[in-house]
């Protein structure tokens, strides 16, 4: 999956910033006129409100091939004010800073998903996400009967970088899905050059679901990396039948599975894809109907909660994994979180 540009947003010289780079992004894509112009009236909304209202602003900008359509992603982070009440914030006339108040409201009907979390004096983080048809009719339809799903992840380059050693893919089916997180060892380009082995190992495999287990995919991948400097890998495969989880990794990639009432770590082993390994072993872990799925790189620190957030949980996974991503970082590294949960 595509990495997201970063963009701090401190002054309106870096909305324009902003906007150019998310519509150089879109003509890479062939997106249209019309999209092109949802695009930047969306980026100039939630970039302005980042100047005239928060603090720490950011606008992660993204665009995905998946389920037959391009998915163009806007996602505004800050760390302060927050706001009090959601709803009234996005009804058009509201305002707090004496302009006409139009931004969350237009921002809200510009986009095929709008997912909001704001917590007083904790910030907020806002997801506009455009999906635009790239396949036929029946690619479109069938995308539609197999989201069974939703998810999404936030992939950030290390500070300098230009590319990620981290990445992520998925593999959705009725019923089930598959996910691998990939974290090749340092960072730049020999980190994301191992990281996309493991990336074409996985696509290559039938994981879960009476195919390969995760350990299996896991193991036929370590010799395909060892012309690279090897990965931290871990994969999961989800059964909404089952209702569980089989995880299997190997390196400090990790894994949980969160609901009002849990929090479970998925264990993974110690070593390192294209270099040395243990036996690689699956687990199975009880996977509860409102529970989801978060995994990362460990560019996100370890010990971090949502308890004081439970609202978070409701939102877009875009949301959840913007706000651990602001709140948990460490900042000297590649960092990736992915979130899935049932439709």
């Amino acid at each position: 999956m595509t990495p997201h540009a970063d963009i701090h947003v401190d002054e309106a010289s870096q909305v324009g910033e902003a906007r150019r780079m998310a519509l150089r992004l879109a003509a890479e894509h062939e997106l249209g006129e019309d999209v092109c112009g949802r695009i930047a009236l969306v980026v100039t909304e939630l970039g302005t409100n980042l100047v005239r209202h928060a603090k720490a602003g950011r606008l992660l900008i993204a665009c995905t091939l998946a389920e037959g359509a391009a998915h163009f992603e806007v996602i505004s982070i800050d760390s302060g004010p927050g706001m009090p009440d959601v709803s009234q914030c996005l009804l058009d006339g509201y305002s707090t800073g004496g302009t006409p108040g139009t931004g969350l409201g237009a921002v809200q009907r510009l986009s095929t998903d709008f997912s909001v979390f704001s917590k007083v004096d904790h910030g907020t983080v806002i997801l506009s996400r455009i999906r635009v048809p790239t396949g036929g009719a029946a690619t479109n339809r069938a995308a539609l009967l197999n989201r069974r799903f939703v998810y999404a992840g936030i992939c950030l380059a290390a500070p300098g970088e230009v590319v990620s050693g981290d990445a992520w893919d998925i593999r959705v089916e009725e019923g089930h899905a598959s996910v691998i997180v990939a974290d090749g060892l340092g960072h730049g380009p020999e980190a994301a050059a191992a990281a996309q082995v493991a990336m074409e190992a996985f696509r290559a495999a039938d994981v879960g679901d009476g195919h390969r287990s995760p350990s299996a995919v896991l193991e036929q991948a370590h010799p395909l990396m060892r012309q690279t400097r090897g990965a931290a890998v871990s994969i999961c495969a989800l059964d909404l039948r089952a209702n569980t989880v089989v995880a299997a990794g190997a390196g400090n990639v990790s894994g949980r599975v969160i609901c009002g009432l849990s929090d479970r770590s998925l264990l993974s082993q110690h070593g390192t894809l294209g270099l040395r390994i243990r036996t690689l072993q699956d687990a199975t872990y009880a996977w509860p109907e409102h529970a989801l799925l978060v995994m990362h790189s460990d560019g996100l620190k370890t010990r971090w909660s949502l308890d004081q957030v439970g609202g978070l949980l409701r939102c877009d996974p875009a949301v959840i994994a913007g706000w651990l991503v602001r709140d948990h970082t460490r900042g000297l590294d590649d960092v990736l979180v992915v979130v899935v949960k049932r439709a």
